[in-house]
């Protein structure tokens, strides 16, 4: 996309995309291994699994740069304003890549944590951070870049989309800070202690506290669906008119005759 924009050289672009699936690929398949302790498979793939999803974090941390580097393309040019927060949706998935797949993913990865942890709610912890985060995330930015791409005849009204990234962020967050991951760390620490039935048993899932933390997830959740719904009626407002301003976005048809 930032070929397509001109703001990288595709010299520069292909390297960075050849050396990214290099480490990704040499480093992730093996990773994935972390999906078959205690399955009956023999010790190396515990070995492998647990050494490869270790160093999985260590790409990961890269992506953060990235995330500097998307942010400051952003401010580069007048032009690249336009696509200001198509390009934050794209920030967002570097920094939940990170997050969720990384630290939360690396939570949950060595042996000795997933002998614990499996099947409690850590597992949605990474899950959801790493999914909604990085490919929710991915797929707004690239919707709204495509019809940035679409309908550039007039200036977007933009408060309700920056609503709505924040909202959408901010509630992914709340949903796991203050409910998922207590309630997660708590199990673990129940799984050690009594042993993984207790953590995963009604005895355990029913107390005040238990039900207080679960209860708390309603305002991450509604935060969250806050800004999807915003998101929804910007982009039904760009159809309608409600989302464009009457001023010619003369800027962003720049933008699109030099993508094109």
């Amino acid at each position: 996309l930032f070929t397509r924009m001109g703001l990288l050289r595709i010299a520069t672009a292909t390297a960075a995309v050849i050396f990214s699936c290099t480490i990704f690929l040499s480093g992730g398949i093996i990773g994935t291994f972390h999906h078959l302790y205690f399955t009956g498979t023999p010790t190396p793939v515990l070995a492998l699994g647990a050494v490869f999803s270790a160093l999985e974090v260590v790409p990961l941390v890269l992506i953060g740069f990235e995330a500097y580097e998307n942010l400051t393309l952003s401010r580069a040019t007048r032009w690249v304003q336009s696509y200001k927060w198509p390009i934050y949706f794209f920030v967002a998935v570097a920094f939940w890549n990170l997050v969720g797949a990384g630290l939360f993913g690396f939570l949950i990865n060595p042996p000795i944590a997933l002998y614990y942890m499996q099947g409690l709610n850590t597992t949605p912890v990474h899950g959801h951070t790493a999914l909604f985060g990085v490919y929710g995330m991915l797929g707004i930015g690239l919707m709204l870049f495509c019809l940035k791409g679409l309908a550039t005849r007039n200036v977007w009204k933009t408060n309700v989309l920056a609503f709505s990234f924040w909202s959408i962020n901010i509630g992914l967050a709340l949903m796991v800070l203050i409910s998922v991951l207590p309630v997660g760390l708590m199990q673990t620490w129940a799984s050690v202690d009594s042993g993984l039935w207790y953590a995963r048993s009604a005895e355990f899932l029913q107390t005040d506290l238990m039900e207080t933390l679960r209860w708390m997830r309603v305002i991450g959740d509604t935060i969250f669906a806050v800004g999807v719904v915003a998101l929804g009626w910007f982009v039904l407002g760009l159809k309608t008119g409600w989302s464009l301003t009457e001023e010619v976005d003369r800027i962003g048809e720049l933008a699109t005759e030099s993508a094109s």
